[in-house]
């Protein structure tokens, strides 16, 4: 089977996960600055069979846009232009940024550890996917 990736888009950073190739389980793949994430992904997925992209959708608690809805609307478009035949699958992000910044504090590292945006922005990739593969066969 082919790998899923996800991504957490940021203005400044993208957080990336990967499934493995059962597409079981979900693992950090990656931080990388968001303006080079199109070719970041292009060079993954030259080298590793990738199904889909699913990608982490900002909205507010009423479902209206947030600040960072047209970011991730704009990535959408242009990765469609580049990679046409990979499908890109946009999964609900509210609060995955604040339950990673738990879950990382439960995991007893050092603060200033703690506090790193690029943790942060990898496992609120790592959480959606994983959330994403448990609901995807329900």
């Amino acid at each position: 089977m082919a790998r899923i990736i996800a991504l957490d888009i940021g203005k400044k950073r993208t957080g990336i996960a990967v499934s493995d190739p059962l597409q079981i389980i979900a693992t950090a793949l990656d931080t990388v600055d968001s303006n080079e994430l199109i070719g970041y992904l292009k060079k993954y997925i030259a080298k590793e069979p990738v199904e889909k992209l699913v990608v982490g959708y900002p909205l507010n608690f009423d479902n209206t846009p947030t600040d960072a809805t047209p970011l991730v609307d704009k990535f959408i478009k242009k990765f469609g232009n580049v990679c046409p035949d990979l499908p890109v699958e946009k999964m609900d992000e509210r609060l995955t940024s604040k339950m990673a910044s738990r879950a990382i504090s439960g995991m007893g590292l050092k603060k200033k550890d703690r506090e790193k945006k690029e943790l942060i922005d990898a496992v609120s990739a790592v959480m959606m996917l994983q959330e994403y593969l448990a609901n995807r066969t329900k």
